[in-house]
């Protein structure tokens, strides 16, 4: 429904710790109408230049709360609502190269009165910020 909304513009950054790169991180928003528990977002694939980060890498950031991908099914105290900028961080020593990257971000989402999953995909080609 809100694909096109899903990738955030100028969003795409290393994450630094120290003197050394640890991988990436982007915004992203919900492609639904409503705001979901997390324990309902089943998955949030994240792919840059054709390469598919594995699960076990991906963290989901949202208003504040760090949640691993793995760790979703079990979030029922928690909420992401519709329009609010998550923060998605990859696990990838060394990052990314200087430059543009072709990103795409494909969410799965348990919508409570759908029969089958709901969700969205976007993709996008941003270029590495600072």
């Amino acid at each position: 429904m809100f694909d096109k909304y899903i990738i955030v513009e100028d969003t795409l950054r290393n994450v630094h710790d120290g003197d050394g790169v640890t991988g990436f991180e982007l915004g992203v928003r919900l492609p639904y109408y409503r705001g979901l528990g997390l324990s309902m977002v089943e998955d949030v694939e994240v792919t840059v230049d054709g390469e598919t980060a594995p699960a076990e890498a991906v963290s989901l950031t949202v208003h504040g709360n760090t949640y691993r991908l793995t760790e979703l099914p079990g979030i029922f105290d928690d909420r992401w609502e519709m329009g609010e900028v998550a923060t998605v961080s990859v696990d990838k020593a060394g990052g990314l190269g200087r430059g543009e990257h072709a990103i795409s971000v494909r969410e799965r989402l348990r919508i409570s009165y759908m029969p089958v999953p709901g969700g969205g995909a976007d993709r996008k080609t941003l270029a590495l910020q600072g």
